[in-house]
């Protein structure tokens, strides 16, 4: 494996197929950025597989379905690899279970794992390294698996009616077994035991459904910290813009902007945001934005469903009272 500087257009070249688990009908973060990048071929396995179909329209052109429950990637990897085995190029979102099962595919198909990329190409991968820090260029001699990092591709909005009218219908779907006598060897899976759901205090700020985000407006790190007690309270995830965290008063991994984390929540709540362009173009594409800041004609505002005009750390401070929360429990 060689580092390089030029590569070819996977679409182009290589014969590629995604690889996604599904859990209870649902896509992963980046699950359908792999299945774009793959051209549009992909193997769905896990629970409930055929709602996230209708999540692919305008996106997948073929697709196998293999309803599993009970997550066990050294069986679904046997399962999984005679349906890849010709593509050229095997591609999982880089989620927990992407991350969990490429490997398991690479061992099973003979080929070289490129891990974290962000640009994938029929001969190799750009691929991050020390938190994004670092851009490695690979370049390999044949087939490979990759995870595709969340976010590097980014794609419209399917349910925006200007994509719907011309995106194309699914051509195929196709059910396969997980059962595959081939590979029937008896290597173990962990037993699942229980599925805890994730804590919005502490999650990925990637993967939060809610945020609730604090900008300069907020005034003090006491009114930040106030505004992580009513998140919490909420069920929300707290992010923050570059200056909160720039000033200490969330981690980095908190602030939510292109020099950040790009997030992707169905709920965004901004209190004392601004809406500068950086914070902006992380945000994704809430389908409910609501913003809180003094000046009524911040760019956030304009960008709300909901616009409330009032000072922002007075309004975190009622909040917090009704809902019962104290920077001194």
């Amino acid at each position: 494996m060689t580092a390089s500087t030029r590569g070819a257009d996977i679409k182009s070249v290589a014969q590629a197929i995604a690889v996604v688990v599904v859990r209870s009908g649902q896509l992963p973060l980046g699950g359908a950025e792999t299945v774009a990048e793959a051209g549009g071929s992909v193997v769905l396995i896990g629970d409930k597989c055929t709602e996230a179909v209708e999540s692919l329209v305008g996106i997948a052109q073929h697709i196998t379905v293999i309803e599993a429950e009970n997550f066990a990637p050294t069986q679904w990897s046997s399962a999984i690899v005679s349906l890849v085995r010709d593509a050229d190029v095997v591609l999982l979102p880089g989620s927990p279970d992407g991350r969990d099962l490429a490997p398991r595919l690479a061992m099973l198909l003979g080929r070289p794992l490129l891990a974290g990329a962000v640009e994938i190409r029929s001969d190799g991968a750009v691929v991050a390294r020390e938190g994004g820090l670092v851009m490695d260029d690979l370049v390999v001699d044949g087939p490979f698996v990759a995870t595709l990092q969340p976010g590097v591709r980014g794609l419209p909005s399917i349910s925006s009616p200007s994509i719907t009218a011309a995106a194309p219908r699914v051509d195929i779907v196709e059910r396969a077994d997980l059962q595959n006598p081939e590979l029937a060897d008896q290597a173990l899976d962990a037993t699942v035991i229980e599925v805890i759901p994730p804590d919005p205090a502490t999650m990925d700020l990637a993967e939060a459904a809610r945020i609730v985000g604090g900008g300069a407006g907020l005034g003090s790190p006491e009114a930040m910290s106030q505004l992580g007690l009513v998140a919490d309270a909420l069920g929300c995830s707290t992010g923050g813009t570059r200056v909160i965290t720039d000033w200490g008063w969330l981690p980095f991994e908190r602030q939510i902007g292109t020099t950040g984390v790009s997030v992707h929540p169905r709920l965004y709540l901004a209190f004392g945001v601004s809406g500068a362009v950086q914070h902006v173009a992380g945000l994704g594409d809430p389908d409910h934005v609501i913003a809180v800041n003094i000046d009524a004609s911040c760019p956030m505002m304009s960008l709300a469903d909901l616009a409330i005009v009032t000072d922002a750390p007075a309004l975190v401070a009622e909040l917090a009272r009704r809902l019962g929360v104290s920077t001194h429990d």
